[in-house]
C-alpha cells in the first residue's frame, strides 16, 4: 500500500531562515514555496533523493503548527508516506484499527490528498498519507 516516503515535515518560525540551510548548505534542490491557506502554513519544498523536505511556517496563530511550535519548538512534525489512493488507503487502516484524524482526504500542498493517522496509533509520530497531485 505505501510507495515511498513522500516527505519529511518539519516545522520552522520562519520559511526565509531555514531555506538557505537545505539549499545552500546541505545541497538540496529548492522547488518553491506554497501558502495552504486550509492549514494555515507557507510551505517550502525541497528536494533530496526521491522524497522531499517540507518547512512548515504557521501563517496564524491558532494554526496547528503554531501551536507545535509554541509548545515543543521547530523540528521534526511529521512523516510523509505516497500511496496510489488516499481514499482506499484511510478504509484499509480504518478496517486493521488504526486511529485517524481524518476520516476522509483533504486538500495539501500541490493540489494533493492527504490525510493523517493520530500519533497515538503509530508509536508517537504524527503521519501522513499522501496521494500526490500535480506540481
Amino acid at each position: 500500500m505505501l510507495k515511498k516516503i513522500n516527505h519529511v515535515g518539519i516545522v520552522v518560525k520562519s520559511l526565509e531562515d531555514s531555506i538557505p540551510f537545505y539549499r545552500d548548505q546541505l545541497g538540496m534542490t529548492f522547488e518553491g514555496t506554497e501558502e495552504v491557506a486550509e492549514q494555515k502554513v507557507r510551505v517550502a519544498f525541497l528536494q533530496i533523493g526521491e522524497s522531499r523536505i517540507e518547512l512548515l511556517e504557521p501563517t496564524s496563530e491558532d494554526s496547528p503548527v503554531a501551536k507545535f511550535l509554541e509548545k515543543k519548538g521547530e523540528g521534526v512534525h511529521h512523516m510523509a508516506y505516497e500511496v496510489d489512493d488516499v481514499e482506499v488507503a484511510l478504509t484499509k487502516m480504518k478496517e486493521k484499527g488504526v486511529r485517524l484524524i481524518d476520516e476522509t482526504p483533504r486538500r495539501g500542498a500541490h493540489n494533493s490528498l492527504i490525510a493523517f493517522l493520530h500519533p497515538k496509533a503509530t508509536g508517537g509520530v504524527l503521519t501522513e498519507i499522501c496521494q500526490a497531485g500535480e506540481h
